[in-house]
């Protein structure tokens, strides 16, 4: 697992402001049909509901998560990546 920057770009190729803007738009659009589902019919279509039930709102509860949290669940798992590992491997280049 990664321990300093350097490695940790071989893991998360992509900078964290752009993560940023892709996760925020996505958590942004997909709360649209959430709205739809509290103020418009979305919940008298039994198909729309289960939709906004059981796939929008767990990505945007999930997404909201990652966005408050995500930098803390990338650094508890390069920590205990490195515990589990030993301190004396490297990190697996992935080639794209």
């Amino acid at each position: 697992m990664p321990k300093n920057c350097r490695d940790l770009k071989l893991y998360f190729p992509m900078k964290a402001s752009t993560e940023r803007k892709i996760i925020r738009w996505l958590h942004l659009i997909a709360g649209i049909p959430i709205l739809g589902y509290i103020y418009g019919p979305v919940a008298g279509i039994p198909e729309a509901a289960l939709m906004v039930k059981a796939v929008i709102m767990p990505l945007v509860i999930l997404s909201g998560l990652w966005l408050w949290k995500g930098q803390w669940v990338r650094k508890f798992f390069v920590k205990a990546g490195s515990n589990a590992q030993g301190s004396h491997r490297r990190p697996l280049k992935l080639k794209v």
